[in-house]
C-alpha cells in the first residue's frame, strides 16, 4: 500500500474526477515550454506514459495542433488498483504560429516522455544587411 503526505494531490484528484478525463471533443491540456534557440523555434511538451504511435501533430496554415491519448495499461484480471493518479485520456495544445517560422520544415522528436518539435526561422524573417549604392553618377538638374 502507499502513501501520500501532498495535501493538494486530493484537490488535484477531485478536479479530475469532477471534469473527466480528456475525450476527443473536449481533450485536457498538455504542458509545454516554447523558446528560441539560434536560428529555430523551440516548442517542447510533457507526455509521459504516451506512447509514439499515439500522437498527432498537425499544421494547417499557421494553426499547429498536437493531440495524444494516454491509455490505460493493460493490467491481469487479479489486479486490485489501490492508487490511481496518472490522468489517462485525450491531451490537445494549439499554438498560432508567426509568419516568420517555416511550417514546412518542422521536426520532431520523442524521448523520454518529451515530444520536441523544432521549427527553423524562415529565410525571409532573418536579418540582414542593405548595401547602400554609392556614386551612382547621377547629375543634379537646378530647378
Amino acid at each position: 500500500m502507499l502513501m501520500r503526505t501532498d495535501p493538494f494531490r486530493d484537490l488535484d484528484r477531485l478536479a479530475q474526477q469532477l471534469t473527466g478525463p480528456g475525450t476527443w471533443s473536449r481533450p485536457s491540456p498538455m504542458p509545454m515550454d516554447a523558446y528560441r534557440e539560434g536560428d529555430a523555434y523551440v516548442v517542447a511538451f510533457d507526455l509521459p506514459g504516451v506512447g509514439s504511435d499515439a500522437i498527432d501533430i498537425d499544421v494547417e496554415r499557421n494553426m499547429l495542433t498536437v493531440r495524444a491519448e494516454r491509455r490505460p495499461a493493460a493490467k491481469a484480471d487479479d489486479v486490485q488498483m489501490d492508487l490511481s493518479e496518472r490522468p489517462l485520456g485525450v491531451f490537445s495544445r494549439q499554438i498560432v504560429l508567426a509568419d516568420t517560422l517555416d511550417i514546412e520544415r518542422i521536426r520532431a522528436d520523442y524521448d523520454a516522455g518529451v515530444l520536441t518539435l523544432r521549427i527553423p526561422i524562415a529565410e525571409r524573417a532573418k536579418p540582414r544587411k542593405i548595401s547602400i549604392g554609392v556614386g551612382s553618377g547621377r547629375k543634379e538638374v537646378p530647378g
